[in-house]
């Protein structure tokens, strides 16, 4: 019953794969995209998105980071899966559900749905450029008008060897309007037999489960759920457990993470993206926590770093470190 992190671009970078993954419950990550056109991209690419690369393919909690690759030109996939396996992850990933219209307009991302057979030469393409030993995984939505080739597109994946396929249980014109269609899923799954994971609109345990129960999947990949609350892992694994109250994640217990977290930006980050980015963070947990909501509130027109800072030195404590600066 593994629960993985999924891929969002702006969003889920190494930063927050990073925070995520020590607050527990993840079993693995999917990185951003990596765009593929038509060259072989060099080493560096790859680790600019995927700096784990540099730290045996894991983020720091030791928790495997699947790169994601996006293109439609099977023999250039194929030649940038081989390079980014020989970087040291546990596979590669690729992408048949980014709903961008700029992604989708070049032939690539859900626009694939529409092209069945080429799913199907992706696939085996880069099944046959990475070592056996990896895995060659796929994330797919149900579809990109409508969802009647759903199970026809996996089937297709599956033929060309994906190793596990990823359900984003709506189509690319559902966007990420609610609901999921889960019971898509468990429609899907019977007509294959590559494992499945379930995703879309898993907020809380109680959607976990009944996403479970729909689907018939045991995988969960979790998004804005996540962001939003990033005890929800921990929190559906404890789930009918006689720790389960104590695998909670309150808004204190969120401190220490919220000022590591800021740390990491501060570190990684340039000045003119910081207080956005933790800005952006706060919009997603104050869904979860009221005391986010007071913290939005309150910075939601800070740029000025230096006030931050002074937050974050309240929030974690006086025994805080102070962040230090990318130049």
């Amino acid at each position: 019953m593994a629960i993985v992190l999924a891929p969002m671009e702006g969003l889920l970078d190494f930063v927050l794969r990073d925070i995520l993954t020590r607050v527990g419950g993840i079993d693995r990550c999917v990185s951003e995209f990596i765009r593929v056109t038509n060259t072989l991209l060099p080493e560096r690419a790859f680790v600019r998105v995927v700096p784990e690369l540099l730290t045996g393919g894991c983020t720091l909690s030791g928790v495997p980071v699947r790169p994601q690759l996006l293109g439609s030109d099977p023999l250039c996939l194929a030649d940038n899966a081989a390079r980014v396996a020989g970087l040291g992850a546990d596979g590669v990933d690729l992408n048949f559900g980014c709903p961008a219209k700029v992604v989708n307009r070049h032939g690539g991302g859900a626009a694939l749905l529409e092209d069945p057979e080429l799913l199907f030469k992706i696939v085996s393409e880069v099944r046959r450029a990475v070592p056996s030993s990896q895995v060659v995984s796929a994330k797919m939505r149900l579809g990109f008008h409508d969802d009647r080739r759903a199970e026809e597109c996996a089937l297709a994946l599956e033929a060309g060897g994906a190793s596990e396929i990823v359900v984003h249980a709506r189509t690319r014109a559902n966007a990420y309007r609610p609901p999921a269609y889960w019971n898509r899923i468990a429609d899907i799954a019977a007509v294959v037999r590559t494992p499945l994971v379930a995703n879309g609109e898993i907020w809380t345990v109680s959607d976990a489960q009944a996403c479970r129960a729909a689907s018939g999947c045991q995988n969960l990949m979790l998004g804005r759920g996540i962001v939003s609350y990033p005890g929800l892992a921990r929190a559906i694994n404890a789930h009918g457990a006689d720790d389960a109250r104590a695998q909670q994640t309150d808004w204190e217990a969120l401190h220490p993470h919220i000022a590591a977290f800021w740390k990491l930006v501060c570190h990684s980050l340039e000045r003119r993206q910081q207080a956005g980015r933790l800005k952006q963070w706060l919009n997603f947990l104050r869904r979860h926590y009221p005391q986010a909501q007071v913290a939005y509130d309150a910075l939601k027109a800070v740029n000025d770093v230096t006030v931050i800072d002074a937050w974050i030195a309240g929030l974690a404590g006086p025994d805080a470190q102070p962040a230090t600066r990318s130049s």
